[in-house]
């Protein structure tokens, strides 16, 4: 069985550097840029991610797995949806599911 652990929370966010601006000066929080459409606070026991967009509309926690294979068709097998299969990204890999509920989850690892 891999061993998932959450660490992330990713939200959209419609105008990333007002979001950015926000988080900054209520927070302190200080990014790191993953292009025009990506930027991420880390360092922290939980780390959090704003993309570009507006979908899906909440946020989506997310878990970090050291076998993400073994994590997707762990999931599948408990009956989770899956709404984009696996695709790398800068600095790893992930897929996305929903929950019997339809919160949206992200599964990741690194690369």
């Amino acid at each position: 069985m891999p061993k998932i652990t959450p660490n992330y929370l990713e939200m959209k966010a419609t105008d990333l550097g007002a979001s950015k601006a926000f988080y900054g000066k209520a927070f302190g929080f200080a990014f790191t840029d993953y292009g025009p459409e990506y930027a991420a606070v880390e360092g922290g026991p939980v780390q959090i991610g704003l993309a570009t967009g507006q979908e899906p509309p909440a946020p989506i926690p997310t878990f970090e797995s050291d076998d993400l294979e073994a994590a997707l068709t762990q999931v599948k097998a408990a009956g989770g949806a899956i709404v984009k299969e696996i695709f790398a990204y800068p600095g790893g890999r992930r897929f996305e599911c929903l929950d019997p509920a339809g919160n949206r989850l992200a599964i990741y690892q690194v690369a």
